[in-house]
């Protein structure tokens, strides 16, 4: 049974799922009547939000100008100041993008905001105006770094602001080719500074940030970045970054990595290939500022989103200047040494892939899909199965599957790595987790999908039911999961009297927190597995 037959008979149609969405969506950027405005005075102007539920809420803040025509690819620029009140109630438009991506229990949550070019924008949740000095929660979406935006209904951070009394920042940025085309080689003189764009949108965002957070309420002196999946490699990046060191305290990746950066040589070649594509020659770049955007998007071929075989893939390049060395290879990055951070993944991240088979498998299958994953002979992957079966008696062919899956992908490796070489460093604690609480959603097949612990780090199951269901259970979850993230972000320690003894990470220990209706700590749990993952991946 394949993705969309499943949805068809598991619980939910996808039919029933686009309908959810638009009735999630419409949530997200809702009218505002009856709410109470707010008014802030920023560097580039005064700004009018709303107070809902007593959080008062500013939408689509320009921190950045246009980066339309001769600005595209270009590093950002400061947005143009305004006279008079300028109103910051309603979205505004996300990056260029590609959809498609994403599963319908994800799709769900998407408002699907109009796109275009000036899109450096973000959405500000805050307790109070003019008043206190609040941490500063600044979320980095996911998507690789080839679509999504801050918008979605589980991102959305007045819960984290109402009950938490922190203020949360979403932050839209440039994505795929038109925040990581790479022209500084290609480009002559005129484009020597057009290199990794869409990751100096976030700086310039951290920047309006230190700047601008104080009359909301916020403390510039206290700052976390964290975000999921490609959020969690904008983050994993911006610590290898010179020109955002200062600007953040604590950093917190969730499924999510970026340990190898993309070599100048890589990203000429990728830059060679689009512009063939489009029929545009080395000494003509000044063209593809003229272009529509649907027709740059056109030439990437494949998906946009992942590359795909005929895709081509835009990500963080390892130039030298805005990014020296790759973010975690070979160690942790030294300009964030001193930075606590928190890391971890799901129990099975891959159930989230549209092309994922939740058909049952039987033993023979099973070998087989162990034996394709892993690149490994029948034996072996016999093995590793038994391995995995004497932890989970119970557990059904396909969900070992999956586990496996999860346990060999960048997702889990990526992460695990990125905490080792940090907590190599010695010098800033590190905090590991594993979220393994399964969705009831489509029969509970999904398992702890990736993803599904976004709403309950925001406090905010009730913007995803489609994700997380509708049972009561979802609420101690998500409040004990957001305290920790709050506590980290207050401090750069997540321990709170809800949750057992958490010690930081260390290669020896691997102290990790398993949230789940009964959170509990384990030291390197699931050791076998990992050890046997690790000597097969070593192998091949």
């Amino acid at each position: 049974m394949n993705r969309r037959s499943f949805l068809s008979v598991g619980g939910g149609t996808l039919a029933a799922s686009l309908l959810a969405r638009e009735s999630l969506a419409s949530l997200v950027d809702a009218p505002t009547q009856g709410a109470a405005d707010s008014l802030v005075d920023t560097s580039f102007g005064r700004l009018r939000g709303a107070v809902l539920n007593g959080v008062h809420t500013f939408k689509g803040i320009p921190y950045g100008a246009s980066t339309a025509g001769a600005a595209r690819f270009m590093p950002p620029a400061r947005p143009q100041a305004w006279t008079g009140v300028r109103d910051a109630m309603s979205l505004a438009s996300r990056a260029p993008q590609i959809l498609g991506g994403e599963p319908p229990e994800v799709v769900a949550t998407d408002p699907r905001e109009p796109m275009g070019e000036d899109c450096l924008v973000l959405n500000v949740w805050t307790p109070a105006t003019r008043s206190g000095r609040r941490p500063v929660m600044v979320w980095l979406h996911g998507g690789g770094f080839a679509s999504g935006s801050a918008s979605y209904s589980i991102y959305d951070g007045k819960e984290l602001a109402r009950k938490h009394d922190v203020v949360v920042v979403g932050v839209n940025h440039r994505l795929n080719v038109f925040g990581f085309l790479f022209l500084a080689d290609i480009g002559g003189p005129a484009f020597a500074n057009a290199s990794n764009a869409g990751i100096l949108d976030v700086v310039a965002a951290l920047e309006w940030v230190r700047d601008n957070i104080a009359p909301f309420g916020g403390d510039p002196g206290n700052v976390t970045i964290f975000g999921q999946s490609g959020g969690g490699g904008k983050v994993s990046t911006l610590m290898a970054m010179p020109s955002a060191k200062g600007l953040f305290h604590r950093a917190l990746a969730q499924s999510g990595s970026n340990v190898r950066g993309i070599s100048r040589d890589a990203a000429n070649k990728a830059t060679e290939t689009l512009l063939t594509r489009l029929g545009i020659a080395t000494n003509e770049i000044q063209k593809l500022q003229q272009l529509p955007t649907a027709r740059v998007l056109e030439a990437l071929g494949g998906n946009g989103v992942a590359g795909g075989p005929a895709g081509l893939q835009f990500a963080p390049v390892v130039d030298g200047k805005t990014l020296p060395t790759s973010p975690f290879d070979p160690t942790a990055p030294a300009l964030s040494a001193d930075i606590p951070f928190m890391t971890g993944s799901t129990s099975t991240e891959v159930t989230f892939q549209r092309n994922a088979s939740f058909e049952p498998l039987d033993a023979a299958a099973l070998t087989g899909r162990v034996k394709e994953t892993l690149k490994v002979s029948d034996s072996e992957a016999d093995r590793l199965i038994a391995l995995y079966r004497k932890s989970r008696p119970k557990a059904a062919n396909l969900d070992l599957a999956f586990t496996i899956a999860t346990d060999v992908s960048n997702f889990r490796v990526g992460v695990e790595t990125q905490a080792e070489r940090k907590a190599a460093q010695g010098r800033a604690p590190v905090y590991m987790y594993r979220f393994e609480w399964w969705s009831p959603v489509h029969d509970a097949k999904m398992g702890a999908f990736h993803t599904l612990d976004i709403p309950f780090a925001f406090d905010n199951v009730d913007g995803g039911p489609t994700m997380t269901g509708t049972g009561p259970d979802r609420y101690a979850l998500a409040d004990k999961m957001s305290k920790a993230w709050v506590a980290f972000a207050k401090s750069g320690n997540p321990n709170h009297k809800g949750l057992p003894s958490w010690a930081p990470f260390t290669a020896q220990k691997r102290t990790t927190m398993v949230f789940d209706n009964d959170c509990r700590v384990v030291d390197d749990p699931h050791s076998e597995e990992r050890k046997a993952i690790a000597a097969l991946r070593a192998r091949t």
